[in-house]
């Protein structure tokens, strides 16, 4: 068995000349990708760009998993300040970033070749992205809680007699202590905007987290004497940190996982895979995942395999924020606000 998994590790042919790609191997293997590929176009169009034009006729699960602009910065307890949240984003942006520049340094651009580079990269992007939406929670929540203080007052002042005009007519809720209010109003603007695509972010991650880690640890690392590889701290902190890091920023924020938003995380994965197939074509460079090699004889199982994992990766990481909100409802009824 372990020879013949060496033999399939093992396994390669130039990718360059024009014969390796003409065979049954390829072509079955560029029908999974493509039809990846057109499922989750189907499923945003269904499911995202569809609804929003408004041709939904009724509300559905996915109506009820539109995000609102503050919970991309607002922490899922009242009491936990959004100050708090956006100094773990900030100090894990800042280890993400300078694991990713230590990594580069050593090892060159070359470290990009890698799917796990490509997602590290993206959860540092992540955290950068939070970063900067924290710190416009940060002061939306002190500004509604001036404006808050401020109605709070003038309503004294009118049970008192005196006729002042209120400042802020919306609802309030508790945040920290201090006095929020928030629109129940659906409004389009670069804030909503801002905020879509940060939780789009959050969701590939989750799958493309979990998937990375997975991989490595589970399929890779049994297998790290069949060639070479370059076992070190980095490579260990590479496919430890990133998932650390997200689960840390899972039980601290607001946002969703809908099933659907598995559609882009399909995306992403079928994106490298091109990207490599290119790569590949065009340079003698060699596969940096055995798996990826169309030249080995269970090829389009391999990348049948690889794709229905991104299911149960997706899936284990929905059980997360599942079992997240469990908890959170039973310990923190009155301050989870998710």
């Amino acid at each position: 068995m372990m020879f013949s998994l060496r033999m399939l590790f093992e396994a390669t042919a130039d990718a360059t000349t024009l014969g390796y790609w003409l065979n049954w191997r390829v072509l079955i293997c560029a029908i999974w990708v493509f039809a990846s590929f057109t499922l989750s176009i189907w499923m945003i169009w269904e499911y995202e760009i569809k609804d929003r034009l408004g041709h939904s006729t009724q509300e559905t699960q996915q109506d009820k998993n539109k995000l609102r602009s503050c919970e991309a910065w607002r922490p899922c307890l009242r009491q936990i300040h959004p100050i708090w949240m956006l100094a773990f984003r900030v100090c894990a942006f800042g280890s993400m970033l300078a694991s990713l520049i230590v990594k580069t340094l050593a090892n060159g651009a070359s470290t990009f070749y890698y799917y796990t580079q490509w997602t590290f990269t993206l959860l540092t992007i992540y955290f950068a992205c939070g970063s900067v939406i924290s710190i416009y929670g940060v002061f939306i929540c002190n500004r509604k809680r001036t404006e808050g203080l401020n109605e709070h007052l003038n309503e004294n002042n009118m049970e008192e007699g005196q006729h002042v005009p209120l400042l802020s007519g919306k609802p309030s809720n508790l945040i920290g202590g201090n006095i929020v209010s928030y629109s129940k109003e659906q409004s389009f603007s670069p804030a909503d905007i801002w905020s879509y695509i940060f939780e789009v972010l959050f969701q590939i991650n989750a799958g493309a987290v979990v998937l990375t880690d997975c991989t490595y640890w589970f399929v890779i690392f049994p297998f790290l004497t069949i060639k070479d590889y370059n076992f070190s701290f980095m490579t260990i902190n590479m496919h430890t940190l990133n998932l650390a890091l997200l689960l840390g920023e899972t039980a601290l924020n607001s946002l969703t996982l809908p099933s659907f938003r598995i559609s882009f995380f399909f995306l992403w994965t079928g994106i490298y895979v091109i990207f490599q197939w290119i790569i590949n074509a065009v340079v003698s460079i060699g596969w940096p995942y055995p798996f990826l090699d169309l030249s080995v004889p269970y090829a389009p199982l391999w990348y049948a395999l690889m794709g229905l994992i991104h299911i149960p990766s997706y899936g284990v990481f929905m059980l997360i924020i599942k079992l997240k909100h469990e908890l959170m409802m039973k310990w923190f009824p009155q301050s989870y606000q998710c």
